[in-house]
């Protein structure tokens, strides 16, 4: 038995400019946080001569190219793997749809485990660049490189993505008191299953590529935000930090009608009136989880529970995608 863990995620500031759309012109930035909140990724070796595949879905085929889960079948075919005696199962702390970098978290955990079995050592980078190589050059899903890059590494990252596509990682210089200062106070609430990340972000790769100068300033806007959130981060300085947070939600509204909907902005209005500094919607948008900074975590807790808004609580991972057992 082979078990993998791949942790979820949280942008910190800049997300939505690791797309190629944006960054292959201009060049983007981001900073994001892995969580302590994973999906993980099972390996058995049976003595029957076929894949089980188990997911949401239950899959029995006789090789891997008759996989229907795309990302499990890219994945097979990238490593070149045709053993048929495998049972492969995922499971997750929080379900995919959340805005959390499910699929990113997916992918690199799943690759990880395939390595592993290879008896194959895997640097984060390359773990990541292959994910990427699966769901956005195998699979041309509109999305971008933060989900994978931040799955592999884990901590709380800079991520730099050149427009020759290279992404160059470097670990926040975060103090300890920092770190603890932000899993105290920064708040996740979830407000309903999202909708696709990929629906959302076809239209900012759209218009990204077609130069529309409001969608290409707002992105110019938003890597500026992630380079000041990341020297406020850096600085100690979590109330500036949570002013550019609210920002940021501004900019990502603007952004596309598909971001948010009356009752997210009801309960985001209602967050700001009950303790909260500055908050953003996590993800791709049109759902997921709001994550709040809160001056007043009692005030600010009670009043989306009134309001029926269920908290995720979670500290950061410094682990990123790793083997669990190997056996």
């Amino acid at each position: 038995m082979l078990i993998t863990r791949s942790p979820l995620r949280i942008s910190l500031g800049g997300g939505g400019t690791d797309l190629a759309s944006y960054y292959g012109e201009h060049g983007g930035f981001l900073v994001a946080g892995a969580i302590n909140k994973y999906i993980y990724i099972t390996l058995h070796e049976t003595f029957v001569e076929e894949l089980i595949i188990k997911y949401s879905k239950l899959e029995r085929v006789a090789r891997a190219a008759e996989i229907e889960h795309p990302i499990i079948r890219e994945a097979f075919a990238l490593l070149h793997i045709d053993r048929t005696n495998l049972e492969m199962t995922s499971m997750a702390d929080i379900p995919a749809g959340t805005g959390l970098g499910s699929s990113g978290s997916f992918t690199t955990a799943l690759l990880k485990a395939l390595h592993a079995w290879n008896r194959n050592f895997v640097h984060p980078h390359h773990l990541a660049e292959q994910a990427c190589e699966i769901e956005i050059g195998r699979l041309r899903e509109p999305i971008g490189k933060q989900d994978q890059f931040i799955a592999a590494y884990g901590g709380i990252t800079a991520f730099t993505f050149h427009k020759d596509g290279r992404v160059e990682a470097r670990k926040a210089a975060l103090a300890e008191e920092t770190v603890h200062d932000l899993e105290d106070n920064l708040l996740l609430f979830f407000t309903g299953y999202s909708r696709s990340a990929s629906e959302i972000l076809k239209d900012q790769k759209t218009r990204s590529e077609q130069a529309d100068a409001a969608m290409i300033e707002n992105l110019h806007r938003t890597k500026e935000l992630g380079h000041r959130s990341l020297d406020c981060l850096e600085r100690g300085d979590t109330p500036g930090f949570a002013a550019l947070m609210h920002e940021h939600w501004l900019g990502k509204r603007a952004r596309s009608a598909g971001m948010s909907n009356d009752r997210i902005n009801e309960w985001y209005g209602l967050a700001m009136e009950n303790g909260a500094l500055g908050g953003k919607l996590i993800g791709a948008g049109g759902g997921g989880f709001l994550m709040f900074y809160a001056a007043d975590r009692t005030r600010l807790r009670k009043a989306m529970r009134a309001a029926g808004l269920q908290e995720v609580r979670f500290q950061f991972d410094f682990e990123g995608t790793k083997i669990l057992t190997m056996g």
